[in-house]
């Protein structure tokens, strides 16, 4: 069973948003990532932790186990001013786990489509 590692923001940690819409898809990716066969583990940022303690958990998280992908979530990539967060991430991602597919989604619902496309391309090189 592949192993796949979401990081993205946990919703409710982030001032003045509405968490419904993106822990809805997270739920919805989650039974989605099961119904695959495919192992998922969150990680889910504090948006208080920014910075320091965020980049210490994430590279405790990758030094758990062996990933076969892992989904850098959009809200680490689409959101205004966090350009140099998602700069961490990916190499963090790239230095703990160079053997890993990394995926990119486009909203909280469809990482389990963009992780499959990141297996298959791994599996072409």
């Amino acid at each position: 069973m592949p192993n796949v590692l979401v990081i993205g923001f946990d919703p409710h940690t982030i001032p003045g948003f509405d968490p419904a819409p993106v822990a809805a898809g997270i739920e919805r990716s989650s039974r989605t990532f099961a119904e695959l066969g495919l192992a998922e583990d969150l990680f889910l940022i504090d948006f208080a932790e920014l910075g320091g303690p965020a980049e210490t958990k994430l590279v405790e998280k990758l030094r758990q186990r062996q990933y076969d992908a892992v989904v850098v979530g959009g809200g680490i990539r689409k959101g205004p001013g966090l350009l140099e967060l998602f700069q961490t991430v990916v190499n963090l991602v790239h230095w703990h786990q160079p053997d890993t597919a990394i995926a990119f989604n486009d909203n909280a619902g469809d990482s389990p489509d963009w992780v499959l496309k990141a297996l298959e391309q791994r599996r072409d090189r």
